[in-house]
């Protein structure tokens, strides 16, 4: 089994899932905060975009020639959580792309046990590998990808991976409802045996 390659492709679903949460939506809506923290999905897109930049190219001192104004010293806190009116959609999601492609030359470059360095990690976890931080960027992906699709279903109803995914039960919207109100009920009748 090619480990690297299995981590890899991994890395690679997260992100394209993350990016078609994007998909058929308009510029409110995906800069629409919906959760009271300001969690949106084109900043979700762009924070994981800084996430491989800083991991796959810093880490490993491989510049990108890349400015990330949000990473600056004294930039705004959560600055790369958000996108300015200033940000269009599309260089969001170029740099998406751009951060994906020198990533994927990282990985394609570098054995698993290459030796790198997390300087915003603490001293003794600081020295890390190739394979430490692809697992790392792949579950930080992945968990992103798991909060865009909350916030697609909340904003208009997709879920999972479009209407053919197998893992979602296709429901007609009154069956939809039913099941929310039987969980619901189910909820209600727990907290109240407690």
């Amino acid at each position: 089994m090619d480990h690297k390659n299995t981590l890899h492709r991994s890395l690679r679903a997260q992100r394209a899932s993350l990016l078609a949460k994007l998909e058929g939506l308009d510029e409110y809506s995906i800069r629409r905060p919906m959760t009271a923290t300001g969690t949106n999905l084109l900043g979700l897109v762009k924070h994981v975009a800084s996430v491989q930049l800083g991991y796959f190219a810093e880490v490993f001192n491989r510049p990108h020639g890349r400015e990330l104004p949000w990473h600056a010293e004294g930039a705004e806190a959560d600055a790369d959580m958000w996108a300015t009116p200033e940000e269009s959609r599309q260089s969001i999601i170029d740099l998406h792309h751009l951060s994906a492609a020198h990533s994927d030359e990282t990985i394609r470059m570098l054995p698993l046990d290459a030796v790198g360095e997390v300087p915003w990690w603490s001293a003794e976890r600081r020295r890390v590998t190739l394979q430490q931080i692809l697992v790392h960027v792949a579950v930080e992906t992945a968990r992103h990808s798991g909060h865009a699709d909350i916030l697609r279903e909340m904003l208009d109803g997709a879920v999972g991976n479009g209407p053919a995914d197998p893992n979602i039960p296709q429901r007609t919207v009154q069956q939809r409802a039913a099941f929310f109100d039987r969980l619901e009920a189910a909820a209600r009748q727990s907290a109240e045996q407690k």
